[in-house]
């Protein structure tokens, strides 16, 4: 069953949001991913958002630079778990806009947000939400953390 969804504003967001997709894929979770609008497309974005629940979807990561009002929105539409990527994008203002219109969101509509082109980050993100009732969810995290940790230590040993 595909558990997560990620979208993004414009195809040329893949190149940031396509480590969101790798990290799931080695973390052995199924996931959607496809080009969303809030703007060039509102009503494709209300569709999806009222229907992501149904359609078995547990968790949204949603990417977008600029205004940045697909995470936000997306999560006005739906009671899943949205988790905001903000993107540097070429109408970014060195990004700022599109990690505050994610970040800054009113009580009652939560977007976790992650830091800016973190789109691994929100792919473990999901991974963590999904492990709380998943064990081999939980287990390949725990490999994944193990396998940091020994990286970090052979990466120490050749300093010198």
């Amino acid at each position: 069953m595909i558990q997560v969804a990620i979208i993004m504003g414009s195809s040329s967001d893949f190149p940031v949001m396509k480590a969101a997709k790798e990290i799931l894929d080695e973390l052995g979770i199924d996931s959607d991913v496809e080009v969303v609008s809030a703007h060039r497309t509102p009503e494709k974005m209300m569709t999806f958002a009222k229907n992501a629940a149904s359609k078995g979807y547990r968790v949204i990561i949603a990417g977008a630079g600029g205004a940045a009002h697909l995470p936000g929105m997306v999560a006005s539409l739906t009671t899943l778990p949205v988790i905001g990527v903000p993107i540097k994008s070429s109408n970014s203002i060195d990004g700022w806009d599109s990690i505050l219109s994610i970040l800054q969101m009113p009580n009652g509509i939560p977007v976790a947000t992650v830091a800016l082109n973190a789109s691994k980050n929100a792919g473990i993100l999901a991974a963590r939400i999904l492990s709380i009732s998943d064990s081999k969810i939980k287990l390949n995290l725990e490999n994944y953390a193990e396998k940091m940790k020994d990286d970090v230590e052979k990466s120490g040993k050749n300093l010198y």
